[in-house]
């Protein structure tokens, strides 16, 4: 186990030798053993090829179009929005052992994420189409959640959804952890145990969100005596790491923030608890915010 504090828990851009990446996360830095994360740039008619070995992948594209060719099959023009504020997402789901080529059709980022996984699914194309939108909380915590690849998705542990959260609000909200599997006792999941990231795009470039993590007596970290409570600035293309405990983040007024979460443990899930303390909020919205949904249609 590793202490985590507000340095540790963000992983800035520019951290690989690979000029094509923007940021990555390592399990090896991150300090567990399960999502290992990328964002990419591509300049047009450009390629980047990976074999997926004994892992499962989300391709998820943020801006512009490529096209993927694959030893399970082939996907010409995915994609379609220009960045993360100007449409719903594509995205592609690939199994274990699978080579991959991602050839850019024009100049594009895209976020890669795979987790170790050992059964066999069928690779799936998620269209705009296909990203449920919700939304969430209320008043000041109302926010937009795309599902890409949802609790259910024919997959075997990875899940992967983004959020728009417009300047004022909060979201993760009220402050939600996931990382002790605790079953009822008629055998329901009520919280699973998920390692998470948060891959920040804010809609100025001089913007920025904040996030807070932070343990109870109930999480492992805690109980080990390295308990969390750290406050984290988030500005463009920077990745938050969700080892353990709560994790509420606040978009800054004038500032539409955008994140993409991956998420994998101990169930393909989102079942988490909230904050007891901060739970009772959920009871007093007096409405939605009028301001979402927004970036609903494809761009």
């Amino acid at each position: 186990m590793q202490q985590y504090t507000a340095e540790n828990l963000v992983v800035h851009p520019g951290n690989s030798t690979d000029p094509d990446v923007i940021v990555e996360v390592t399990p090896a830095a991150a300090g567990w053993e399960t999502i290992n994360f990328q964002a990419r740039r591509l300049a047009a008619g450009r390629s980047w090829s990976f074999q997926c070995g004994d892992n499962e992948l989300a391709l998820v594209m943020l801006g512009g179009v490529v096209d993927v060719s694959s030893s399970r099959g082939a996907w010409q023009g995915v994609g379609g929005r220009a960045n993360v504020f100007a449409g719903l997402p594509h995205a592609l789901y690939l199994p274990p052992q699978t080579e991959f080529t991602v050839t850019a059709a024009t100049g594009c980022e895209f976020a890669v994420a795979w987790v170790a996984a050992d059964a066999d699914h069928e690779p799936v194309l998620v269209t705009p189409a296909d990203a449920a939108i919700e939304i969430r909380g209320g008043d000041h915590a109302t926010r937009q959640i795309n599902s890409i690849i949802p609790p259910g998705f024919p997959c075997q542990r990875i899940v992967v959804v983004e959020v728009y959260t417009p300047g004022g609000n909060w979201s993760s909200y009220p402050p939600h952890k996931h990382d002790v599997h605790t079953v009822d006792a008629a055998g329901k999941l009520v919280e699973a145990d998920l390692d998470e990231t948060y891959y920040y795009k804010i809609d100025r470039p001089e913007g920025y969100a904040i996030q807070r993590v932070y343990t109870d007596a109930d999480s492992p970290l805690h109980r080990a005596g390295y308990p969390i409570d750290a406050a984290i600035i988030a500005r463009n293309d920077d990745v938050v790491l969700i080892p353990e405990g709560y994790h509420p983040v606040s978009s800054p007024v004038g500032y539409t923030t955008y994140y993409l979460n991956v998420l994998a443990g101990s169930a393909q899930s989102l079942a988490a608890q909230d904050d007891p303390e901060y739970a009772w909020v959920k009871g007093a919205y007096q409405g939605l915010d009028p301001r979402v949904p927004i970036y609903a249609t494809d761009g």
